[in-house]
């Protein structure tokens, strides 16, 4: 069954069945929103990332609606702190994105909107291989620091528009997200942030990373 549990302000904590399992997200909606971003965080993190729930809140402040997921269970969380392998295992972190995509599609509060995916490191992945997967039901996509390269065939197919934000300091990964743009095939921008690394933390990165995010998931999701 699907359930909501209000908390405090406009925040719920919702619960979403997705094949043999039920993922946890935290839902804010915004009076009047238009849209609705996913966040599909990346290795090691989850939905509490202070990162991904600042660029949420100047999402918000946009009025777009925000769903931050873990896609792995409390359980799968413990067992890949310790073997790392369920954070790599992009089919099945966007088997479960597709999942809360389905559910957001159906219940009666999200139908109406637009839905975008905003995807940190093998997060992003994961968003474009639903992306792809989902093309009528995604307006937008955004890859912060992420792997768009681990989208492998499903790449080329994706229809969203979709910006990849890297920071110029994070040259493993600008590489990668080079190679990507030139395999994505519709809409498409490379973003680089100079003097940022990885995680975004140097003086008015992330700053930067939710003005640029919010640009985009405005301009797709709102229209």
């Amino acid at each position: 069954m699907n359930r909501f549990t209000r908390r405090q302000g406009e925040e719920s904590l919702v619960q979403i069945p997705t094949g043999r399992v039920t993922l946890e997200g935290n839902l804010e909606m915004p009076e009047g929103a238009q849209g609705i971003v996913v966040f599909a965080h990346g290795s090691g993190s989850s939905r509490h990332s202070p990162r991904n729930r600042y660029v949420a809140q100047v999402l918000r402040e946009a009025g777009l609606a925000t769903l931050l997921m873990d896609l792995l269970t409390p359980e799968e969380e413990v067992a890949d702190a310790q073997l790392r392998h369920l954070r790599f295992d992009i089919p099945l972190l966007a088997e479960r994105l597709r999942g809360v995509t389905d559910w957001l599609v159906k219940a009666p509060a999200t139908q109406s909107l637009k839905i975008g995916y905003f995807g940190a490191s093998t997060g992003a992945a994961a968003a474009l291989v639903a992306a792809a997967q989902r093309p009528n039901a995604i307006g937008a996509v955004v890859s912060r620091g992420g792997r768009p390269d681990l989208a492998g065939p499903d790449l080329p197919r994706v229809q969203a528009p979709t910006l990849l934000i890297v920071g110029g300091n994070d040259s493993l990964v600008l590489d990668l997200n080079r190679e990507a743009l030139q395999r994505l095939q519709g809409e498409k921008k490379l973003e680089i942030l100079p003097g940022a690394t990885h995680l975004f933390e140097e003086p008015g990165a992330l700053e930067e990373v939710a003005r640029l995010a919010t640009r985009w998931f405005v301009r797709h999701l709102t229209a």
